[in-house]
């Protein structure tokens, strides 16, 4: 019996609208916590103990809340999407109306969302991936049902995850649309190799993870914004529309106040600095703040989703470290060039020939670049298994230490949130 006031999802093109959902291309309050692990941040309010979840996350408390009722940030974020992703991917081969090809499109757009959910889970919930012991670190569970009765399966371990991840994408590459420049937050070919191309990133893969950004790129009518240019501006607030955007995921991340840290490695000719950030020439501990929407409206959202000058970010990453840093350089320039001001053009360009010079400029504009599009925190996962990361503390406004964050802390990855094992009692727990 169908529900009075309700519709079932019949044909094919309910299928399609249900792939519009807003709960699956626009990241909550819940997913933006991840911003506050970061070290951009210098939260000069903290209190001593912390008490509210931002300051809770921001001191990377084991758990979020005592409340097992309460909602469980993060991980029930993904797995809604994920539940929404299984019945496009369960239902849609029987869903009246419809060509096959129509059919196996929206399977493959579902399927890359899926994987793109279980990226984030697996970098949250696993430890930082190692081919020494992905085999046997745990993980999370890996769900294929949309019945939210059904028991939760056991924890999958890191490798597991990242295979499937893997799989869930070369399968729908094929049936995937070469374009999705109308609607962005939908999924395309370009948009499965951006994603694969971070999968490989965080799998410390940089090979792969470079061929398949240059396969983005070259997938995509996507192209970069020039901040140093106001005309090029989009006109629309509405993040996954912009130009530069190849799988677009809208989120929230306004007046954040940044740490010295991050305000230091911006030069004195990066436009970034008056077109994304507020009050830049405060000398004040915390009194710059990333915030967009009060000075350049347009931008007031951020993409976490892939974009044009990630890709040439990662590629640039991975040329870096197998030491071809002409390719390298060319990436990396491409972004600055976008960025900077100067004239020629050629002078807002970054020159080295060595190796380490460059890969420490790439991970600089990287963190330029991508402060606050969710992507900080697992990078400082992938860096800390390299030796990359120092110990980070967090001060009251009166300089009182708070909380620190050690190299090879356990605290770099997440905790099961308790409302999580309430339910399910004999699911291990993270450190």
């Amino acid at each position: 019996l169908e529900p009075k006031g309700k519709q079932l999802l019949k044909t094919t093109s309910d299928y399609d609208l249900w792939l519009n959902s807003s709960i699956l291309t626009t990241e909550t309050n819940a997913d933006n916590i991840l911003n506050l692990m970061t070290d951009n941040i210098d939260l000069v309010t903290v209190s001593n103990p912390p008490i509210s979840l931002a300051e809770l996350v921001y001191t990377w408390a084991p758990q979020f809340t005592n409340d097992v009722n309460s909602l469980t940030y993060l991980w029930g974020e993904h797995y809604r999407r994920i539940s929404l992703f299984n019945t496009v991917i369960l239902g849609i081969d029987a869903a009246e109306n419809g060509t096959d090809s129509q059919k196996k499109s929206l399977k493959a757009e579902a399927l890359l969302g899926r994987a793109h959910s279980y990226f984030y889970l697996v970098n949250e919930y696993g430890k930082p991936y190692d081919p020494a012991t992905a085999a046997v670190d745990l993980a999370v569970p890996f769900v294929t049902s949309d019945d939210v009765s059904k028991k939760s399966p056991a924890r999958s371990t890191v490798a597991e995850i990242y295979k499937h991840i893997i799989d869930d994408i070369n399968e729908a590459i094929p049936n995937l649309p070469e374009n999705n420049s109308n609607a962005r937050f939908r999924g395309s070919k370009g948009a499965a190799y951006s994603v694969l191309a971070r999968v490989y990133l965080y799998r410390r893969e940089y090979a792969e993870a470079q061929r398949y950004a240059e396969l983005a790129l070259a997938n995509t009518r996507a192209v970069m914004i020039d901040y140093t240019n106001s005309a090029t501006f989009p006109t629309t607030t509405n993040v996954v529309s912009h130009a530069d955007a190849i799988y677009g995921r809208s989120s929230v991340a306004a007046g954040i106040p940044i740490s010295s840290e991050l305000k230091n490695l911006f030069a004195s000719n990066d436009a970034r600095r008056t077109v994304l950030y507020y009050n830049w020439a405060s000398t004040a501990r915390g009194g710059t703040s990333f915030y967009a929407a009060a000075v350049t409206p347009a931008f007031q959202l951020t993409n976490s989703g892939t974009t044009v000058q990630e890709m040439h970010l990662i590629a640039a990453e991975g040329a870096a470290r197998a030491n071809n840093l002409t390719n390298a350089l060319s990436h990396l320039n491409e972004v600055r060039r976008n960025r900077l001001t100067g004239t020629p053009v050629t002078s807002r360009d970054f020159t080295s020939t060595n190796q380490t010079a460059v890969l420490d400029e790439v991970l600089a504009e990287r963190r330029r670049e991508l402060p606050f599009h969710g992507l900080r925190w697992f990078d400082m996962r992938r860096l800390d298994t390299e030796n990359r990361m120092q110990t980070i503390i967090r001060t009251t406004a009166q300089n009182v230490e708070v909380a620190r964050l050690e190299p090879h802390s356990n605290k770099y990855t997440l905790q099961i949130p308790i409302q999580v094992l309430a339910f399910n009692p004999d699911m291990a727990q993270n450190p």
